[in-house]
């Protein structure tokens, strides 16, 4: 075996035993779900090179395909581009969502947008759309989906607002040629009056009196411009 060979394998196996002591998971944590939209950090990159170097000097081309695609996944995940090929199965992730504590309902938007009720204001989290996006995960390729999340017990305009994350990125991020949809039933701007309307009826008799006084005030000792 030759030297550069032996250095390749070590190499390989160093960065690949410190990349699984950064990935473990505490015992008793919640599984997260995959993540893209960032770049191979030069460990990840280095392990890479190294596995498909030792495998070339000692003939493993499938261990070189395998290494060479797993690269090919890094870039796609780090540009934030789902894999078509990869689609989520909508029936069986139908299924698979409906089985996540506190999903009451779940249906297709479109090819992309995935929308479910939740049975109270607490289940309408990021923490239920990680739960729904981990489940979804062994169906395809979760970066082709956005999970909306409305709380079915809403008592107002303020709860019926949905929740909405693609399932790999950081909310409020997009997947590449990803369209975003407009899908909340109330105008953000719509909501805002009626909370502003809302306080203005909750006012007491005495503080609409001290207002109306002060608004006569103020006109009494404004100067008119026909004076």
């Amino acid at each position: 075996m030759t030297t550069t060979t032996l250095l390749s394998r070590c190499l390989a196996a160093l960065a690949l035993a410190a990349l699984a002591a950064c990935g473990s998971e505490q015992a008793g944590e919640e599984p997260k779900p995959q993540q893209a939209g960032k770049a191979p950090t030069s460990l990840e990159t280095a392990a890479r090179l190294a596995s498909i170097q030792g495998a070339a000097a000692v003939g493993d081309q499938e261990a070189v395909r395998r290494n060479v695609e797993a690269m090919t996944e890094d870039f796609r995940k780090a540009i934030r581009l789902a894999d078509p090929s990869r689609a989520v199965d909508r029936e069986k992730a139908r299924a698979a969502a409906r089985d996540v504590p506190g999903v009451r309902s779940v249906v297709w938007l479109d090819g992309e947008n995935l929308f479910a009720t939740v049975e109270s204001a607490d289940a309408r989290s990021y923490r239920t759309i990680d739960r729904i996006c981990v489940a979804l995960e062994p169906l395809g390729d979760t970066l082709g989906v956005v999970v909306n999340l409305q709380n079915s017990a809403a008592r107002n305009g303020d709860e019926l607002e949905i929740l909405s994350r693609n399932c790999q990125l950081a909310p409020g991020e997009r997947a590449f040629l990803s369209r975003e949809r407009k899908i909340d039933v109330i105008d953000p701007e719509i909501r805002a009056m009626h909370r502003a309307n809302q306080a203005l009826s909750e006012q007491s008799a005495e503080e609409l009196d001290r207002q109306e006084e002060s608004l006569r005030i103020l006109e009494e000792s404004t100067p008119s411009v026909y004076d």
